[in-house]
């Protein structure tokens, strides 16, 4: 069998399986049992695609508060061929982005946050756009806590958490941001 389909009915067995409580509303945290501890992710969604476009991109946040750190290897989506992690990078004035294929360090005691112009999931090869108010299931790999379900929530704006950082004074100038840097994610 064709391995690129293999993965595709692997995946969508996997999802199907999945409970229905992993749709629920990503503003809830969604605790992950991780030995010895437990992750949790908030924050979980996406900007809505052009019509015909074949990428995306995943944002969310994972704090560990266990005392051993965590590793995000990846994730899977019925929706994409293929889901990578990416970092953002700048070589001379350039935005790009470069694949981690060891997967993203969460620290023991600390949290990640996957976001516009910064570490993302990119997600490959999209099945049909990404339409705002929909939920896209995803399934994130992390080395000790195993396969979690996720459902990135397609928004215009990243959501609203309880704690945002302080703005700057307005004696601070902000930086500029860099010329259409990943502007289609």
């Amino acid at each position: 069998m064709n391995p690129i389909l293999r993965r595709r009915l692997l995946t969508l067995a996997l999802l199907n399986a999945l409970p229905l409580a992993a749709l629920a509303d990503d503003r809830e945290p969604a605790t992950v049992p991780a030995a010895p501890s437990a992750l949790t992710i908030t924050e979980v969604w996406s900007r809505p695609t052009a019509p015909g476009a074949s990428t995306g991109a995943g944002f969310l946040r994972i704090r560990n508060p266990g005392p051993e750190d965590e590793r995000l290897l990846g994730a899977v989506s019925a929706r994409a061929g293929r889901v990578e992690l990416h970092q953002q990078v700048q070589a001379d004035g350039v935005a790009g982005m470069r694949p981690l294929a060891d997967g993203l360090v969460i620290p023991a005691g600390g949290e990640v946050r996957l976001s516009p112009s910064g570490t993302h999931l990119m997600l490959l090869d999209l099945q049909a756009p990404l339409t705002a108010g929909e939920r896209v299931p995803m399934t994130l790999r992390f080395a000790r806590s195993g396969e979690v379900p996720v459902a990135l929530r397609v928004e215009s704006a990243a959501p609203e958490t309880p704690r945002r950082a302080a703005k700057p004074p307005a004696s601070t100038p902000s930086p500029a941001p860099a010329a259409d840097a990943h502007a289609h994610h």
